[in-house]
């Protein structure tokens, strides 16, 4: 026996087949034959609501200012990389930070140089130059070491120290120990085979008077301290069965 659907199923399969609202597919002006649209030029023009968007603006259809195009560079990059290398010069943007100085090492510590031509010899440090490198004599008369700079990676700290409050070092910087850069002489074919004769460096006057002030105030204040005069004068070294990294300096 055939029955007939029902209604409500009837509209179930037409809204599921029926597109929706808001959706438009195909042009809206659709062509009868090839070139020819169904709706006119005017007609188009009020379809579209082109007359309302005049309207709005004064009668005028609105115009947007073209977008500026990108600024052509004055010189165009070379087509060929060139066959020799063009060297650029490197452009140093670090800024080094001042040496941070060690906590144990402050104005009036002895220090024990490490390295250098007076290694093992005991000095008195007067204070860090702008380039982080330590001020430290000797003094001179006592052990032979003299106003000098020193890294501060090459020196043990040891727990003694000295009052220099009353040594004046404040003419003292980085530029008091630079050398003065000597010319070198061009040797003809004669000077060639002769042996070259060597100037001995003469210390300035001014130098030796500046190494004589720090060390008067200096050993007044070491004289006062007992054993001081003869624990500076002597050269620190290791012997044997000693270990370093059990001393207490």
């Amino acid at each position: 026996m055939h029955t007939e659907p029902k209604l409500g199923f009837v509209l179930e399969e037409e809204t599921a087949m029926a597109p929706k609202q808001g959706t438009r597919k195909g042009s809206r002006n659709p062509e009868l034959i090839r070139g020819i649209g169904k709706y006119s030029r005017s007609q188009m023009y009020h379809k579209r609501g082109i007359w309302a968007i005049k309207a709005k603006n004064g009668g005028v259809f609105p115009r947007h200012d073209p977008t500026p195009k990108p600024k052509t560079p004055a010189q165009k990059p070379p087509k060929f990389y060139p066959a020799d290398d063009v060297k650029k010069p490197l452009i140093n943007k670090h800024k080094p930070k001042p040496t941070k100085l060690r906590a144990s090492v402050t104005p009036g510590t002895v220090l024990i140089l490490l390295a250098g031509r007076f290694k093992g010899k005991r000095v008195v440090f007067l204070k860090q130059l702008p380039s982080g490198l330590l001020l430290v004599t000797g003094p001179f008369k006592i052990n032979g070491v003299p106003l000098r700079r020193v890294n501060q990676s090459y020196v043990i700290a040891t727990s003694t120290k000295v009052d220099v409050s009353a040594v004046n070092v404040d003419r003292f910087d980085d530029k008091y120990f630079s050398k003065e850069s000597q010319k070198k002489k061009k040797k003809g074919e004669e000077e060639f085979f002769e042996a070259e004769k060597k100037e001995k460096h003469v210390l300035p006057q001014e130098k030796k008077e500046d190494q004589k002030n720090v060390d008067s105030a200096l050993i007044k204040i070491i004289e006062s301290i007992p054993d001081l005069n003869a624990y500076l004068g002597a050269r620190f070294s290791l012997k044997a069965g000693v270990k370093p990294h059990e001393l207490v300096f």
